[in-house]
Formats: structure tokens, sequence, C-alpha cells
């Protein structure tokens, strides 16, 4: 075998990754432009009071058997953004939207948007105005703020 048909057969199977990977790619787009409309159908504005928030694995998390059960095998060892919230009477554990978990306040009551177990946005604070997300630091910064 001579260099051009080693380099022949390597781009053939970049182009045949490539294909697959675009195919895939617009398949996963799908499905997520559809759990994102049954989302907005489900979703519903709920007043509740956060108790506490946590990033923890599903397993630790509190949340019933059949969502631990649906979650892929792969995301299970990833860390969610957990919230227990006491809405009514009932005190509930919850997963937030990583941008909503970053602006929650704790102990204090909120209106939210909750679409099944899942936080999709804040609508309002009691008492107050939605706080913004804090800034994220340079790497640089952590280190000048030390001094």
């Amino acid at each position: 075998m001579n260099f051009g048909t080693v380099l022949l057969i390597i781009l053939l199977i970049v182009a045949a990754a490539l294909v697959a990977l675009y195919f895939f790619g617009r398949k996963m787009q799908r499905r997520q432009a559809e759990t994102q409309t049954q989302m907005e159908a489900m979703k519903q504005t709920v007043s509740m009071l956060i108790i506490d928030k946590k990033k923890l694995k599903i397993k630790e998390s509190g949340l019933p058997q059949v969502v631990i059960d649906q979650t892929p095998k792969y995301m299970r060892l990833t860390k969610y953004p957990i919230v227990k919230a006491k809405v009514g009477p009932r005190i509930m554990t919850l997963v937030a939207d990583k941008p909503v978990w970053d602006i929650l306040p704790v102990k204090q009551e909120v209106k939210v948007e909750l679409s099944g177990i899942y936080i999709t946005a804040i609508k309002s604070v009691r008492g107050g105005k939605i706080p913004s997300a804090p800034k994220k630091q340079g790497f640089f910064a952590r280190f000048r703020k030390n001094k």
C-alpha cells in the first residue's frame, strides 16, 4: 500500500463518520424540539417556598424511582440542579433549569413556571425583584481578588 491509498481510506472513514454525526444530530434536534413543545404545553405558574437547592447525582436526589429509571445510563453519573420546595402543603423535590437554578433565591417565596417536576423560569419573587445571575469571574481575576 502506498501513501495515496492509505490517505484515501482515512478520508473515507472520516467522511462516513461526519455523515453519521450529521444524521444523528438531526435526529436529536428533532427529539429536543418535540420535548420542548410538550414542556410548553404542560407549563403552569406555581407559587412555592424554596427550602434548599443543591447539585446532586440523580440517585441521591430523592426524585421518584420512575424518574431515575427513565434517565439514560450515561446521564446518571452527572450532577443535576435539585431544588427542595414547599408547594402548597407538600414538600417536593424538583429539577431546575441551569440558568434558573443560578438565580433561584433560597428561603424565599417565588412564582415559577413548572412543567412536571422541571422548573423552567422564574416569574417573580415575593418582596423584591428577580435577582440577576452572578457574573462569572475570569481565571486571573479570582487570584487578584485574594490579595
